[in-house]
């Protein structure tokens, strides 16, 4: 399941909760393009990750959490482990290469660095 927060607090308390798992945060906008086109798959590594905690923020109603992490453009993903930001991931139409195939690239980077498995 992807959890939906909606302010810094939450934020923080969700990374404090996931302890030793994995996160990955998509930062997004129900107005934006490449959001909606993404969407699917994100949604489709949750079904097959139960180990990682799978994290969706609208930049729109959670301003302060997208400025705290500092998000620039959407989509971005980012990836946190013990409450510190991993990696960072963006989608963008204007830059070859950044599309799902990137944050799927990304995410296998990240397990096969034994972060997601704590190696």
């Amino acid at each position: 399941m992807v959890k939906s927060v909606g302010s810094l607090s939450e934020f923080e308390a969700e990374l404090q909760s996931a302890g030793e798992k994995l996160i990955v945060v998509d930062f997004s906008a129900t107005w934006c393009g490449p959001c909606k086109m993404i969407k699917p798959f994100f949604h489709s590594l949750c079904e097959k990750y139960g180990d990682v905690v799978f994290i969706e923020i609208d930049v729109d109603d959670a301003q302060d959490v997208a400025a705290h992490c500092d998000v620039k453009c959407m989509p971005t993903f980012q990836f946190y482990k013990n409450g510190k930001k991993l990696q960072q991931a963006q989608v963008s139409q204007e830059k070859p290469g950044s599309g799902p195939g990137h944050l799927k690239q990304s995410f296998q980077n990240l397990m096969g660095a034994g972060v997601l498995w704590g190696q």
